[in-house]
């Protein structure tokens, strides 16, 4: 009789021991399952904007090939610029983009003008464009680009020989469009704070030097390309070096005021961009 009762404990427990690794085995898999679409669930929606980087060729002609041997003058103050610039992004509007503090190298995005994906992005950045060079077949896609919606800001080039040599190319951009002065009530400068106050935004060496200005380009000058609906589609700032102002926002000899006047300036443009 003990040894039949001894042999029915035994059956239980075993049946007990398996029922309760079933119980545990699911349990297991539930959390698991419940973990990973809680982290589907909790993912960040892919991002709306992307701050692009317009990449081109040097103009040979004027002895700008393979600038500073990174590859062209258009890395000029890569990644640093893109990394403060979308931190401030983030920051201080409700724009999706991507976050840099995760996107490690993947922070600077090159694209050029015969890309297929160009018309994915509706901003391009292009800094040093004294320096660039447009053939027409590639003119004519930035044409393209910019008449079906896209925004094109340039910066970081400075006095009479660098205009010329940028207008060497939009002139295949845009022969029938004249560049003008955008005028100052214009809402790009109003879109979140009203940036009345035209201060040069100049490049680290030359503040080092003691001035705001480099070459022979004393003056600053925003001017623009508009549409035949009066939408801005290229942004020029002129006599300028915003990038710098971006790539230097931790740097403690470039003042911080000069970095949160190019920060609003460029979160300006990023915005219009993406509202006309």
């Amino acid at each position: 009789m003990g040894s039949r009762v001894r042999q029915v404990r035994q059956l239980l427990g075993l049946a007990t021991a398996t029922a309760l690794c079933a119980l545990l085995s699911g349990a297991h898999a539930n959390t698991a399952d419940g973990r990973a679409n809680a982290a589907v669930a909790m993912a960040p929606p892919p991002p709306e904007f992307r701050l692009a980087r317009l990449a081109y060729n040097d103009n040979f002609a004027l002895g700008f090939g393979g600038f500073r041997g990174r590859g062209g003058s258009w890395t000029t103050d890569a990644p640093e610029a893109e990394y403060h610039l979308t931190q401030g992004i983030r920051r201080l509007t409700r724009i999706n983009t991507i976050d840099p503090l995760r996107a490690g190298g993947d922070v600077v995005l090159p694209v050029r003008p015969l890309d297929e994906d160009l018309f994915d992005y509706p901003f391009l950045y292009a800094v040093e464009v004294g320096r660039w060079y447009l053939d027409d077949a590639e003119a004519a896609r930035m044409r393209e680009y910019l008449l079906k919606g896209g925004f094109l800001m340039v910066d970081d080039f400075h006095g009479s020989v660098q205009w010329e040599s940028f207008m060497e190319s939009m002139r295949r951009v845009f022969p029938d469009r004249e560049v003008v002065d955008i005028p100052e009530d214009h809402e790009v400068f109003h879109v979140v704070w009203d940036l009345d106050q035209k201060v040069q935004v100049p490049g680290i060496y030359a503040l080092m030097t003691g001035r705001t200005y480099e070459q022979d380009g004393v003056q600053a000058r925003w001017r623009g390309v508009f549409d035949d609906q009066g939408r801005l589609m290229v942004a020029i700032n002129f006599n300028m070096d915003l990038g710098d102002a971006w790539e230097h926002a931790d740097t403690p000899e470039y003042p911080q005021h000069l970095t949160a006047l190019a920060y609003r300036i460029g979160i300006s443009y990023a915005l219009y961009s993406m509202s006309h």
